[in-house]
């Protein structure tokens, strides 16, 4: 994810010619962002799991309030959300691997 989703982001921000459009601008810099700080998790991983929470937070509501409407509808396969439901239903991966019991501890309850 890091390696893929960052290099597109910094390419488009880097090469972007004339004016921007502000909503896919904001969209731009905040993938480039987090994925930014994603690669900085590598080396500090549980310093960085409120970037991941925060992965599976946006990918979470964006599957429940925009793709599955869609695909409740039958509307899914063939739209502009089929390509994005494909990359965000994989958050599956770090919901699996995410340590929640530390995540809870940590960030819920405030303890070291």
């Amino acid at each position: 994810m890091f390696v893929f989703a960052a290099k597109d982001a910094w390419t488009e921000l880097i090469t972007h010619k004339g004016d921007w459009n502000p909503e896919i601008a904001v969209a731009w810099c905040s993938i480039a962002a987090y994925t930014t700080l994603s690669g900085l998790g590598i080396f500090n991983t549980l310093k960085m799991l409120p970037i991941m929470l925060f992965m599976i937070f946006y990918k979470g509501l964006w599957l429940f309030f925009v793709a599955y409407p869609l695909w409740k509808n039958g509307t899914l396969v063939n739209s502009e959300a089929q390509d994005w439901t494909q990359i965000f239903i994989l958050i599956i991966v770090p919901i699996t691997v995410m340590p929640w019991k530390y995540v809870f501890k940590t960030f819920v309850l405030s303890k070291d």
